[in-house]
């Protein structure tokens, strides 16, 4: 699913320049659920980036289901990211004007669906996250969980390969943490592949295997037991 190799990435600061990102190689098969750890400045975010094509390397190679992503402008990484791609960020990143079904449904929209078909689709998804009778309500009728399952649902809603969680669990109290959690694992059950940024512990331990960066460097990358959030839900 992902295959990185000797992934390098600098930032110029002023007169001098700050690498990041120095050789990481990373091979995520199809139906993983891994956790990225590390300290803040360990890369992980940038590198969450760069699978997101939300920005670009400098050197070495990064392949997405079997597609090779370089030379990208902003259209092409735009339809890339609707292709392959769905996103769940720790500040929900939900449109407040719009109410549940609508932020669900926008991924879709951008895909050029119509829109009858899109409202079913944003419902059904709705649905899976135990949502639907909260499909009118606008995010600032809805309690963090909530905002986050919207979320979840919208990040599915357009059926990616790939789904990215960057601190999904970071705005949240430790219940609800759990319940997202639990959420995730399901999704993951069902053969969707899934990264999990994150620097609390107990949410890597609920992943299937954890990679640890420090420096700009994988340090560790260890499968583990995962611990079932069902159990704490």
């Amino acid at each position: 699913m992902i295959q990185i190799k000797d992934l390098h990435k600098s930032y110029k600061m002023g007169s001098s320049s700050l690498h990041v990102l120095k050789g990481i190689n990373l091979t995520v098969e199809e139906g993983e659920l891994v956790a990225i750890m590390g300290s803040s400045g360990s890369g992980k975010s940038t590198l969450l980036n760069i699978i997101g094509m939300l920005d670009l390397l400098d050197e070495g190679s990064y392949e997405l289901d079997n597609v090779l992503i370089k030379d990208l402008d902003e259209t092409k990484a735009a339809k890339y990211r609707n292709k392959f791609l769905g996103f769940i960020f720790q500040s929900f990143n939900l449109i407040n004007y719009k109410t549940a079904v609508e932020n669900v449904s926008l991924p879709l929209y951008y895909q050029g669906m119509k829109r009858a078909e899109r409202q079913e689709k944003a419902l059904k998804y709705l649905t899976s996250v135990g949502l639907l009778d909260w499909a009118t309500h606008l995010p600032s009728e809805l309690s963090g969980g909530q905002k986050q399952r919207v979320a979840i649902a919208r990040a599915m809603a357009s059926e990616p390969k790939l789904l990215l969680a960057d601190e999904p669990t970071g705005a949240i109290d430790t219940q609800t943490s759990n319940e997202v959690m639990d959420l995730i694992q399901k999704i993951n059950q069902e053969g969707k592949t899934i990264l999990v940024i994150t620097h609390e512990e107990d949410i890597a331990q609920m992943c299937k295997r954890i990679i640890r960066l420090k420096d700009g460097v994988i340090v560790e990358d260890t499968k583990v037991n995962q611990v079932l959030a069902t159990q704490y839900v």
